[in-house]
């Protein structure tokens, strides 16, 4: 990664003419762009600090002086992965921002691959978790890790300081609509009061960007499908309550001391990375366990009602791949950026088409037992993700289930009884 953009120089007392500085803006203008990219040639550069994150502005080339945005993706021998920097001028100044991450739930299966992909985009990223749920090898090895609990104000308050973070992405929760019935206090007190903890400890530390994994959950039966974020919410369970009543909170912290957020309602997440893929303990997600019978893991696939109006029978549910996921979170960090954004392909699936597709991607029959309807199970369940397509410029690279399921089965049969610990 280009250095003169990604390490804060004003940190270590250097000016823009600064032999340092310079030594790193020649190496980014020299940096060999990857076929097919369009190369930006920078004129005259200022050095400066705005609110908002560590970066760096330049004065563009006339030509290109008018409100946009633009995606410059490099290649640097440092880094195993493309990185994708944003780039945005308001009032005709580029603006090229890396930041200091504070990742909760960061050994967990999205925070793990977006901490993975943050890191990738040049971002400086510590994550904290407690490990109740998470695996200490999903954290990618180029992340600080912090073994803390959410409860521990104090501890946060410490962390985020001494981190010097800029912003916050919360991925911790507890996250089983099942449990969340049986023990419902367990979903208030880890998902509702430790959240106003880290809210609190985040206005402490001075920092104003937050980013929350909420769920589709808050909303209930949808009235109708695609689902918008404009529906009624309407949770029919405590976990999907509990991730309501944070978004609720989220908007009055924002009333009152001005922090910027951006609450993202995930529909089925699921994929992997070539590194990071699913484990939960108990997994209860469809696709994993499906794969879990072509490892030999299990005799059959569960299929629960098949007498919903749906074309075969089962129910209908919106996949959408864990690095898409990730990508939607890198772009919410882009200042300015504010409110709830639903995140879905906008493409339905049924049980059996996923039960067919694992079939085709592994090779292998795999056979189902049928089992009477879980109690409050929608028959459909589809996002429309066009305000984030809108807003945030955020676009999936993994819409079809095949791509979907081939990313987890490969980590799958790389991986077959998970992560180590």
């Amino acid at each position: 990664m280009p250095s003169g953009i990604h390490r804060p120089l004003h940190r270590e007392g250097h000016s823009e003419n600064s032999p340092a500085f310079q030594r790193r803006v020649v190496r980014f203008k020299n940096h060999r762009v990857p076929e097919g990219r369009k190369k930006i040639r920078f004129k005259s550069w200022i050095f400066c600090r705005p609110s908002g994150g560590t970066c760096l502005y330049c004065r563009l080339n006339p030509a290109l002086k008018r409100r946009a945005i633009f995606t410059l993706s490099l290649r640097d021998k440092c880094l195993p992965a493309e990185c994708t920097l944003t780039l945005f001028h308001p009032e005709g100044l580029l603006y090229v921002f890396a930041m200091k991450i504070f990742v909760t739930g960061g050994a967990g299966y999205i925070g793990s691959v977006c901490v993975e992909e943050l890191i990738n985009a040049g971002h400086d990223v510590t994550v904290c978790d407690n490990l109740s749920e998470g695996h200490r090898s999903a954290v990618d090895n180029r992340a600080a890790f912090i073994l803390a609990r959410l409860s521990d104000e104090e501890s946060i308050t410490k962390a985020l300081k001494d981190t010097r973070a800029e912003a916050v992405i919360h991925f911790a929760a507890n996250a089983l609509v099942p449990e969340s019935m049986a023990d419902p206090g367990k979903y208030f007190r880890n998902n509702v009061a430790n959240g106003v903890h880290l809210l609190n400890a985040t206005v402490a530390a001075g920092i104003r960007k937050f980013v929350f994994s909420s769920t589709c959950a808050t909303y209930g039966p949808p009235d109708r499908v695609p689902m918008t974020e404009d529906l009624p919410q309407r949770p029919v369970n405590p976990y999907g309550e509990s991730k309501l009543i944070f978004e609720k909170m989220l908007h009055w912290y924002h009333q009152i001391h001005g922090l910027e957020f951006v609450a993202f309602r995930y529909f089925n997440a699921a994929g992997a990375s070539a590194q990071f893929g699913e484990d939960h303990r108990p997994e209860t997600h469809l696709i994993p366990n499906v794969l879990k019978v072509p490892l030999g893991q299990l005799p059959h696939c569960d299929v629960y009602g098949t007498d919903y109006p749906t074309p075969d029978g089962t129910c209908i549910r919106d996949y959408i791949h864990i690095v898409d996921l990730a990508s939607a979170h890198i772009l919410a960090l882009t200042p300015g950026r504010q409110g709830f954004y639903n995140l879905g392909n906008g493409d339905g699936y049924s049980v059996r088409q996923v039960i067919q597709t694992c079939e085709k991607i592994t090779g292998q029959k795999i056979p189902s037992v049928e089992k009477p309807r879980r109690p409050g199970d929608p028959p459909r369940l589809v996002a429309s993700a066009e305000k984030a397509q809108r807003e945030l410029g955020w676009k999936p690279k993994f819409p079809k289930l095949e791509d979907i399921v081939r990313t987890a089965w490969e980590w799958h049969r790389t991986h077959p009884q998970g992560y180590k610990d």
